[in-house]
């Protein structure tokens, strides 16, 4: 990353977002402080860190007075050392010249991480998720829910809704944590916030413009700049063919090979989901040799906001 992309980067970020992100930094280390009984803190940054293959990656979405997905990431070692944090156990060296050992051992330790270590930093981030979904809700003045799920894709959004908290372990070895809001989660957090802080408080002439906050529930000019500047975001949509409740016992009996019966009828239209919500129903196509979707229905605002997520 040059000088000028590191500045155009860390200007980016809207400010009517970071009340979302100073409380995950806040609970963050709130919960490692209580984990490891000595004062954590965390950096927040807009330098994202380098992406590979092997990063642990998580969606969490949010429901109840806000709703949409985040997406965390972060490195192996990262969730190692956090993994280490929660278990009260030494990581091993972040660098490989202080680990010794044969290369091959060392290249395992930094590049793979246990189901152990993995199980344990899912349970870190659920604490920390706890806190967050109570500050945040707070922020937007309503009940917030949070549920963390793994991940594998990874995600592209807006630059200007993505941040990384940054802190170092006791051996100076930095941790990095990403953070991502989709722009649906970002757009009803920035409402919801907006409207409670002008409750709270008269609202007072603003001597700098602001990134408009778009609700659903306000008809936009057609010319509003803000709107406009939305249109060449990418979003990721999904295909829901049919669903299905199962009891716990019935899912930790699923093995390869298994079929689960589905509700839906063979000939019944397929869901196109945004953060969760019905946008469309159609039917599965074939073009090319890949698979498509052809709409039959647009579903109005009013039905995607009844729909649960996924």
């Amino acid at each position: 990353m040059t000088d000028d992309t590191a500045h155009n980067s860390k200007a980016a970020l809207r400010a009517d977002l970071l009340p979302w992100f100073d409380a995950w930094r806040a609970c963050a280390q709130n919960v490692l402080s209580q984990i490891s009984g000595e004062s954590q803190s965390f950096e927040l940054s807009t330098e994202p860190f380098h992406a590979a293959a092997s990063d642990l990656r998580y969606t969490v979405a949010a429901a109840g007075a806000i709703q949409g997905e985040m997406a965390l990431r972060l490195s192996v070692s990262s969730g190692i050392l956090l993994a280490h944090k929660l278990l009260g156990e030494i990581a091993a060296p972040a660098d490989p010249a202080a680990a010794g050992g044969p290369p091959e051992t060392v290249a395992k330790i930094f590049n793979e991480i246990s189901n152990d270590d993995r199980d344990a930093l899912d349970e870190l981030l659920r604490q920390i998720l706890g806190l967050a979904a109570t500050a945040l809700g707070a922020a937007a003045g309503g009940s917030v829910q949070l549920q963390l799920a793994r991940a594998e894709a990874p995600w592209v959004w807006a630059a200007d809704a993505v941040a990384t908290l940054r802190t170092r372990d006791e051996a100076g070895v930095e941790i990095a944590l990403e953070i991502g809001l989709s722009p649906a989660l970002a757009v009803a957090f920035a409402s919801r916030s907006s409207a409670a802080a002008e409750t709270a408080s008269p609202p007072a002439p603003a001597a700098v413009s602001e990134p408009v906050a778009i609700s659903q529930s306000v008809a936009l000019p057609a010319n509003a700049a803000g709107y406009h500047r939305l249109l060449d975001v990418g979003l990721g949509v999904k295909l829901r063919f049919g669903t299905r409740r199962m009891l716990l016992r019935d899912v930790l009996a699923l093995s390869s090979g298994m079929v689960v019966e589905l509700e839906n009828q063979l000939n019944s239209p397929v869901d196109l989901l945004l953060d969760g919500r019905i946008i469309a129903r159609g039917e599965v196509v074939v073009i090319d040799g890949k698979y498509g979707f052809r709409v039959t229905d647009v579903v109005d605002s009013a039905s995607a906001h009844a729909a649960k997520p996924v």
